[in-house]
């Protein structure tokens, strides 16, 4: 089984190098990453061009991006990372269990790494609301079988939430997510940035009105 990881990027040269060079055992045995820029201005071309085997272009739009990469891939399965995140060293051996095991998507339990104590909760909560919707967001890492990611025709061109837009499709055609308990371990600089509880409450309001039946891109300006 042979894994594509793609990775949407924009000005991610601060925290890119250390996620990619996490990668290269993984591509040492053959699986494949793949850095879908949206045009940055920094070095993070140049950084994705020495660590990945394939670094593309494409709007700057993130659900755009991961859908290039996916264009773009050769593996089995497609595995979608942010850029300051990092997968558990059994990753692979856990999609690959699960998948075998009759799953056709999923994702991780995810960690949450900064000083606020309340990350611990935000991650716990996250992973818990996870289990409980069946609903996958990109910092879970979600992962999916190629045949199915394009029977569900990739992710919705929308500005926000595209995660949560994909994660409903794939319940509906492809059956529910394994929800795997290795932890990916992403950056808290977002709720650092802008406080903690106030980026939680951000966070609610904008999935509500989503769910309420708002226009993600809309929503993507107060996000």
């Amino acid at each position: 089984m042979r894994i594509t990881i793609v990775i949407p990027v924009f000005n991610e040269e601060a925290c890119l190098a250390g996620t990619l060079k996490s990668l290269q055992t993984l591509r040492q045995h053959g699986h494949e990453i793949i850095v879908v820029d949206g045009g940055s201005d920094d070095g993070t071309v140049a950084v994705a061009s020495s660590l990945a085997d394939r670094t593309m272009a494409a709007a700057k739009c993130r659900a755009q991006q991961m859908n290039a990469g996916a264009a773009g891939a050769t593996g089995d399965v497609l595995l979608f990372l942010h850029a300051d995140s990092q997968l558990p060293a059994d990753a692979i051996a856990a999609m690959e269990t699960a998948l075998r095991g009759g799953a056709r998507w999923g994702r991780f339990d995810v960690s949450i790494e900064g000083r606020p104590a309340v990350l611990k909760l935000v991650a716990w909560m996250m992973n818990a609301r996870s289990r409980l919707t069946g609903i996958a967001t990109g910092d879970q890492g979600m992962f999916v079988g190629r045949e199915s990611f394009l029977q569900c025709g990739g992710f919705p061109s929308i500005m926000l939430m595209e995660d949560i837009a994909l994660s409903k499709l794939l319940k509906r055609r492809a059956g529910p997510p394994a929800c795997l308990h290795q932890r990916i371990v992403t950056s808290g600089r977002r709720w650092e940035r802008h406080g903690p509880w106030r980026t939680i409450l951000t966070m609610w309001r904008l999935r509500l009105a989503y769910a309420l039946g708002a226009d993600p891109d809309q929503l993507a300006r107060h996000y």
